[in-house]
């Protein structure tokens, strides 16, 4: 009887051990899903070059709070925008991001990504590694994702350590305070890179 009980135990113990490891973070989830069906659009070869940037926009647009990271590029500077200009900044920011992410990711076509892992930074607020592969040698691509509203968002990505939105925000600040802090010109700046 006591043998039965010991065998009965360890089986227990040896089936709990064999038993899946505990789910993805819904971050994790969220950038390996959502990352890749944006390089599946991309190497679609069967969409037309409009189609392509149509579906890739509507794609961005779905899995980016764009607002959110537009004003946080104001920094300083949105606290005293009006809400016309905040507006008309946040559209051409939008557009600007949309030809930079097309550009970004098409660079990479014929590529997938795999995550490695992820780390809560705060809460509600990931990083998820991920290790893009398929080219030369692997490259890892970071992704920070929200996770505070209905649904996970992208905010930010990294490359090689640097972040986008970080870069960005310099790169904006610096055009601001060239300018007395005014948006119009960084708005105007915006739409001329977007050619």
């Amino acid at each position: 009887m006591h043998r039965r009980r010991l065998l009965l135990t360890a089986g227990l113990l040896f089936s709990s051990a064999a038993l899946p490891a505990l789910a993805a973070s819904p971050a994790e989830d969220f950038v390996g899903g959502n990352i890749q069906a944006g390089f599946n659009i991309l190497n679609d070869k069967t969409l037309g070059a409009e189609e392509r940037r149509t579906r890739f926009a509507a794609f961005v647009l779905g899995v980016t709070d764009v607002k959110r990271v537009a004003l946080f590029l104001l920094g300083q500077y949105a606290v005293s925008a009006s809400p016309a200009d905040t507006d008309a900044y946040v559209a051409a920011y939008q557009t600007y991001v949309l030809a930079m992410y097309q550009s970004y990711f098409a660079r990479y076509a014929g590529q997938s990504l795999r995550v490695t892992d992820s780390h809560e930074r705060a809460p509600n607020d990931f990083v998820v590694r991920t290790s893009m592969v398929g080219g030369a040698e692997p490259l890892e691509v970071d992704f920070r994702v929200r996770t505070d509203g209905a649904k996970p968002v992208l905010v930010d990505l990294g490359v090689g350590g640097v972040w986008l939105a970080v870069a960005q925000r310099d790169e904006f600040g610096a055009v601001l305070a060239q300018n007395n802090g005014d948006i119009k010109v960084l708005t105007a700046h915006l739409r001329s890179m977007q050619g």
